[in-house]
């Protein structure tokens, strides 16, 4: 950096008799704001009266060989040293701040201090407990670095104040710096935490987002419509048609319902009419063909009162007249008719 001394430039033998010697004005860089004019007379160095205007007739202008620009304004001054880490590596950076202003222009002009960071980076390199502070760190520790760094740059400023000839000088603060690889590392661990973050973050809206949805679809549809609505997400009349459809749905889905109902109950009855008359039928012919004595009437009944049906009336003969006969019996067989009883079937017809 240019800093303090901005430029320098020779200047060349101005030739003429005295009352005629001027130096052009071209010869002279133009003096840039903050800085002064020192000027190379023989061995000595003159600074240019600061605030006056510049003169090319002036003595010390006419007999400079050279002409220095010196920057008097203060400057924040930063210089980096490279510290090592307990990882031959990996290292530290160190930044030293420095607060630096010209109090003499023409020392710094006799010294030609062009860059301020030389001296200062000198100034770093001659504290000798910089390494050791850093050494028994590994790089991941930069913080613990930082502290016991800027503790020892404290001590070490007050005990060896840096000093550049010409200027004053004031250690201000110092920084460390991981390296380039750790920074590097360290962001793309950043950038890798924050893109897992954002992405639970989307997932635990989207979770809250489905629960309120369900909480509101678990409502019902009228409550959805009534918000879709306070939303202006649906619009009035198309809700009231669509209610109504569905009233009419579910009226018409009742009512096929119901028919079906009533078509299953009449299908049973018919079957299980049907089941007892083939019940009956069945029974009949076994009867018919038994050889032992059946009361018809009571078994009758019992089939109709074990399928569910109603009982009969009791069928049997009429008022009995005195020569009426007892309940018939069926005798099969070869032997003779017993009395009250019939031989056969045939015999039952008058």
């Amino acid at each position: 950096m240019n800093y303090p001394v901005v430029a320098e430039h020779v200047l060349g033998a101005v030739q003429g008799n005295w009352w005629s010697r001027r130096r052009r004005r071209d010869d002279v860089p133009p003096l840039p704001p903050g800085a002064v004019y020192v000027f190379r007379v023989g061995g000595n160095y003159r600074q240019f009266p600061e605030g006056m205007v510049f003169d090319p007739s002036h003595a010390d202008v006419l007999d400079a060989s050279s002409v220095s620009l010196v920057d008097t304004r203060a400057r924040m001054v930063e210089v980096d040293r490279t510290v090592p880490s307990v990882s031959e590596a990996d290292h530290f950076t160190l930044r030293a701040s420095f607060a630096c202003q010209v109090i003499d222009p023409t020392v710094v002009a006799r010294q030609g201090i062009i860059d301020v960071t030389v001296p200062l980076r000198a100034y770093l390199a001659g504290d000798s407990e910089l390494p050791r502070v850093s050494a028994g760190h590994r790089v991941e520790e930069v913080n613990a670095v930082r502290r016991e760094v800027s503790h020892r740059m404290t001590a070490y400023s007050a005990i060896v104040a840096p000093r550049v000839a010409g200027m004053s000088v004031e250690f201000v603060s110092a920084e460390v710096h991981a390296s380039d690889d750790l920074r590097t590392w360290e962001q793309t661990m950043r950038d890798e935490r924050r893109s897992q973050e954002l992405l639970r973050g989307q997932r635990d809206f989207e979770t809250q987002d489905t629960q309120r949805i369900a909480e509101l679809l678990s409502q019902g549809s009228d409550y959805v419509d009534a918000f879709g609505i306070a939303r202006d997400r649906i619009d009035v009349a198309q809700a009231a048609t669509r209610i109504h459809r569905t009233t009419d749905e579910d009226a018409s889905r009742r009512h096929r319902a119901a028919e079906e109902d009533r078509a299953h109950v009449r299908a049973r009855e018919t079957a299980e009419a049907q089941m007892r008359r083939d019940m009956v039928l069945t029974l009949l012919r076994q009867m018919g063909a038994a050889e032992d004595y059946v009361d018809y009437h009571q078994v009758l009944e019992q089939v109709l009162r074990d399928g569910g049906g109603q009982g009969v009336p009791a069928v049997g003969p009429g008022p009995q007249s005195p020569g009426s006969e007892a309940p018939r019996r069926l005798n099969s067989g070869g032997g003779r008719p017993q009395d009250g009883f019939v031989q056969d079937e045939d015999d039952l017809v008058d």
